[in-house]
């Protein structure tokens, strides 16, 4: 360097020197040139500054800085020495001590941060703890306010986010400690409830929850019915913090005493003896009674989701009283409806009950998604009064049990759809198609009539109409069943399909149904990965408009075949592997990576279709006008 060069290096040092106040003199020698390079990488990351200086230049810079003494750091301006400039205080004894995790060097000499000196290498844990003028500024400033204002501040500084509010609970301020109540544990992040300690608390009883509200509400003077405690209680599901909440928003509502109905309004529910009304017309079939309520109800405020969830909670609460009679002393019912509970509850079975849950848990959710609540309320009404009455499989069983059967020659006739008359050719098997003997298909979804069943001799007379009105049921069963036994193979529903002329459902069932069970008026196949999801709900409802008679078809996930069109390529496929196989296909297929096997024809196939094109030979006959 010439003179000129490092009187301006000189001054370049001594200025950064005073400029900064915080800068570190590392030992970076013997470090190969990509190491310096990614060196210079991460303190460039951490927006640190740093160089390879020259001790005596360093030196004279130093003293040329007036307002800084930097004492014994000159001792330590030995060897290859790089300073590292930086505007916090630990940022680069951070930075040395991650890089050293893969690398013996930089080692610190010596360090200068806010007029202290560090001199030496194990004073490099110090330096990462150490906080800036602007830190501590920050700690006193913290000190001085409440915890109140901290947490405050803090979550203000973080943007309010949750990041913010998680730093806040790692490293709470000094004599502050956190208490979140919550009733809904499930919907706190994960994150949060990992750096907290859980307590889970019991929740209160009604009657110490109604005696609380009740003590709250005579030391603020205010009037509040019991009826109007019960549906606060109620509401609160245990939680003094909700009751006590709920509570100072009815006595704002009330002038003078607070009403349950008052009450009802603020937390928009249905009146209880109204609903269990609609309850009641639900449970007897009364669909008309049923929606004017709803509409009545509706017209008061009451909102479709809220009346159907007590619906759902009235059909839990008297369910549970028929295996536990003493839950029926709920304080938050008055005496009409513990008593109207009871009753229901002896009179509907636990099967009706059951069933009414499952459907009103379908109905709130279809409610909740529906453009329109009250529709789908209105709805959900009418499905569950119109099977309000339908008896349960066990009354079925016990009501054809105890039907009495038909003679064993009668035979029932008038059965419409599917049940065709035996073939006569077939020694009184049915017809597997369903065809007449005019090849013609007379299936029930092409024509109006009625076609008898013959299964045996029919017989007339008086002993034909023994019994013309008895064991009706029993009769349509023996008619289902002669039915059904006209398909009594999965081959005959393909053949039906075919006469149908239902092209598409026909490929979708050879190429997509593997059979894994059949017997009449039941299909169970598992699905191919190219079959459509909707195959098993088109095939029952065509095979029902065909045959008159029910199907059900089901999707199983094992026990499946081979799919018909499989069972039928078999023999192809086997010839087109065989041909993939031969040499000269292969050179073929090599030399045209495009080409493909489109059609096989073996020595028969040939010859066969050779014998079908020549002309048929014809034997000499006499023609009368030939010549002699």
């Amino acid at each position: 360097m010439t003179r000129e060069e490092k009187v301006k290096y000189i001054d370049d040092l001594a200025a950064d020197l005073t400029a900064s106040n915080v800068f570190y003199l590392t030992d970076t020698a013997e470090l190969t040139v990509e190491t310096v390079n990614s060196l210079r990488r991460k303190c460039f990351q951490a927006n640190i500054s740093m160089r390879v200086v020259k001790n005596a230049l360093l030196e004279k810079a130093m003293d040329r800085v007036e307002g800084k003494n930097f004492g014994t750091l000159k001792d330590v301006l030995k060897g290859a020495t790089s300073i590292m400039l930086s505007e916090s205080s630990s940022a680069p004894a951070k930075m040395i001590k991650d890089f050293r995790k893969k690398n013996p060097k930089p080692i610190l000499k010596g360090a200068y941060v806010d007029e202290a000196i560090f001199i030496g290498d194990e004073q490099l844990s110090a330096l990462e703890s150490l906080k800036s003028k602007e830190e501590l500024l920050g700690d006193i400033i913290s000190l001085l306010q409440s915890p109140a204002q901290n947490v405050l501040s803090g979550l203000q500084n973080a943007g309010g986010s949750l990041a913010g509010m998680l730093k806040t609970l790692e490293e709470p301020p000094a004599h502050v400690k956190f208490i979140f109540a919550t009733t809904e544990i499930r919907k706190v992040p994960v994150t949060v409830l990992s750096r907290c300690q859980r307590f889970d608390l019991r929740r209160i009883e009604p009657e110490v929850m109604i005696a609380l509200t009740q003590r709250i509400a005579d030391a603020e003077g205010a009037k509040i019915s019991s009826d109007a405690l019960a549906l606060i209680t109620r509401a609160a599901e245990g939680s003094a913090r909700d009751a006590t909440s709920l509570l100072d928003q009815a006595i704002s509502h009330g002038a003078g005493e607070t009403t349950a109905e008052q009450v009802r309004a603020m937390l928009g529910l249905a009146d209880r003896s109204r609903v269990m009304d609609l309850f009641d017309m639900v449970m007897k079939g009364d669909a008309h009674g049923a929606l004017n309520e709803l509409s009545a109800q509706y017209a008061d405020g009451a909102d479709p989701m809220a009346v159907l969830k007590d619906l759902a909670e009235i059909t839990h609460w008297i369910s549970v009283v028929q295996i536990t009679p003493d839950a029926a002393d709920d304080p938050t019912l008055s005496p009409d409806q513990r008593s109207r509970g009871q009753s229901m509850a002896q009179a509907l079975p636990m099967r009706v009950l059951t069933r009414m849950w499952q459907m009103l848990l379908k109905a709130l959710d279809e409610v909740s998604q529906a453009p329109n609540a009250m529709m789908a309320a209105e709805m959900a009404l009418i499905r569950l009064t119109h099977v309000a009455d339908m008896p349960s499989p066990d009354e079925l069983i016990r009501k054809l049990q105890s039907t009495t059967p038909p003679p064993a020659s009668a035979m029932p006739t008038g059965v419409s759809g599917a049940a065709q008359q035996s073939h006569p050719t077939t020694g009184g098997h049915p017809n597997p198609a369903g065809a007449g003997n005019d090849g013609s298909a007379s299936h029930g979804a092409r024509g109006s009539g009625n076609t008898s069943v013959k299964a045996g001799p029919q017989t007339s007379g008086p002993q034909a109409s023994a019994h013309p009105a008895a064991g009706d049921t029993a009769m349509r069963a023996v008619a289902l069943d002669q039915a059904l036994a006209l398909y009594p193979s999965f081959e005959h529903v393909i053949e039906l399909i075919r006469l149908n002329r239902d092209v598409k459902l026909l490929v979708e069932v050879e190429t997509g149904v593997q059979l894994a069970k059949y017997q009449p008026g039941r299909i169970e196949f598992v699905p191919t990965e190219t079959a459509p999801q909707d195959l098993a709900q088109r095939l029952g409802q065509r095979l029902q408009l065909w045959t008159g008679n029910r199907w059900a078809v089901s999707v199983v996930n094992e026990g499946g075949t081979q799919t018909i069109a499989a069972k039928r390529d078999k023999a192809e496929n086997a010839l087109k592997a065989e041909a993939e196989t031969h040499p000269l296909v292969q050179a073929v297929l090599t030399e045209f990576p495009k080409a493909k096997i489109t059609q096989i024809r073996t020595p028969d196939d040939i010859a066969e279709a050779a014998q079908a094109e020549a002309l048929p030979e014809v034997e000499d006959e006499w023609d009368p006008f030939e010549e002699d």
